[in-house]
């Protein structure tokens, strides 16, 4: 065939996500979800435990402070800015982050994390396993069935019970 090259299979094994690629999913999709969740604070939760053990482990680091988009109390406030693999993760600043990082000032928009297909219940799964971490769940008090039939009481005229 002229001008079509092709490759061959050989020439580039297949190589697959290494896991520190695969937290890096999963904690993006966690994140991704929290945003409409009807527990967001687990999941959030779950987001910052996973990233503080990958930096501990070296997996991930801190490169500085952004000023963050949506201050409580319209206050200036800030955040860090993690770097894990190719994705960028903000988390809350610690005291110590504020005297080692440097501000790196506003957000860029034009910087976006690649994309990623990863369902909320496997990506849960495996910061769970990382972490350690395992969500409370309510208990139920009654499963939810239909209801017993119970005979009407006929009480005599004249008499009340």
């Amino acid at each position: 065939m002229k001008g079509v090259t092709t490759l061959s299979t050989q020439s580039e094994p297949f190589t697959r996500p290494s896991p520190d690629d695969t937290l890096a999913k999963a904690i993006f999709t966690v994140n991704r979800h929290a945003k409409t969740a009807v527990n967001p604070k687990y999941l959030y939760s779950l987001k910052k435990n996973a990233l503080l053990k990958m930096i501990k482990e070296g997996k991930a680091v801190k490169k500085g402070l952004h000023f963050s988009r949506n201050p409580k109390n319209s206050r200036q406030q800030s955040d860090v800015l993690v770097l894990c693999g190719e994705y960028t993760f903000h988390m809350p600043p610690c005291k110590e982050d504020f005297a080692k990082l440097p501000h790196l000032g506003q957000l860029n928009d034009h910087i976006r994390n690649p994309r990623c297909s990863m369902s909320l219940s496997k990506a849960k799964g495996i910061l769970e396993a990382y972490t350690g971490m395992k969500e409370e769940r309510p208990k139920q008090k009654k499963p939810p069935g239909p209801k017993k039939y119970t005979k009407p009481v006929f009480k005599p005229l004249g008499q009340s019970y």
